[in-house]
């Protein structure tokens, strides 16, 4: 029997994918192409979105233009991990979206996936609605292989969106929604103290960081 070279690995890594950019740039559309494409070619898929993301679809990943793919739904890393790896060797492709509404835990979750050769498609905001970075997507689209930034359309002038601006006086980190609490603005009309009076960016509310 031929003996494995020196320095080969066993198992040759996968990779991860990050898709990322502000609300109604097209994340989920595009995680949602990447996964169907996944399964077309006749790979095993396994698809996860975070509970707190009811707005258009329960057991799916759904995006603003009412594409669906069905995922399960987890409240915390530590349930999707206690879903996917007992599965894990039948999963070729794991797809996550709303990442941002998950904690560390995801990043050496990756990292233990793609070691294991699995393909990992991860969608997520990049910031928050005071423009900042929203953890772990910095870490995430540090490690990846592939980093999908997109953009919108600016719901004020129509140039080129980058920011996600949030509508109303709520000054909680996580408030999930959609058009009337959110809006995609350029750099010129991005207004994070318009309705957060000039606030520093926040730590997450002790209710929404226990079920991340």
């Amino acid at each position: 029997m031929a003996t494995m070279a020196a320095g080969q690995c066993a198992i040759h890594p996968g990779r991860i994918e990050v898709i990322t950019g502000p609300m109604f740039s097209g994340k989920s559309e595009e995680l949602i192409r990447r996964l169907k494409r996944a399964q077309i070619a006749k790979r095993r898929v396994a698809c996860f979105k975070p509970d707190l993301d009811v707005r258009y679809h329960r057991t799916a990943i759904a995006s603003h233009s009412a594409q669906t793919l069905d995922a399960l739904t987890v409240a915390n890393m530590e349930e999707l991990k206690s879903v996917l790896m007992p599965m894990v060797d039948a999963v070729e492709v794991v797809g996550i979206d709303e990442a941002q509404f998950f904690d560390a835990t995801l990043i050496s979750l990756s990292n233990e996936l793609v070691q294991l050769g699995k393909r990992i498609i991860i969608a997520g905001l990049d910031t928050t609605f005071t423009g900042e970075p929203f953890a772990p997507m910095p870490e995430l689209l540090a490690i990846a292989d592939e980093v999908v930034k997109l953009s919108a359309v600016c719901m004020q002038c129509g140039a080129p969106a980058v920011h996600t601006q949030r509508l109303g006086s709520s000054q909680s980190l996580v408030l999930v929604g959609a058009a009337g609490v959110y809006e995609a603005r350029c750099r010129a009309c991005f207004r994070p103290w318009a309705d957060e009076h000039g606030s520093e960016q926040m730590e997450l509310p002790v209710a929404a960081a226990d079920r991340c």
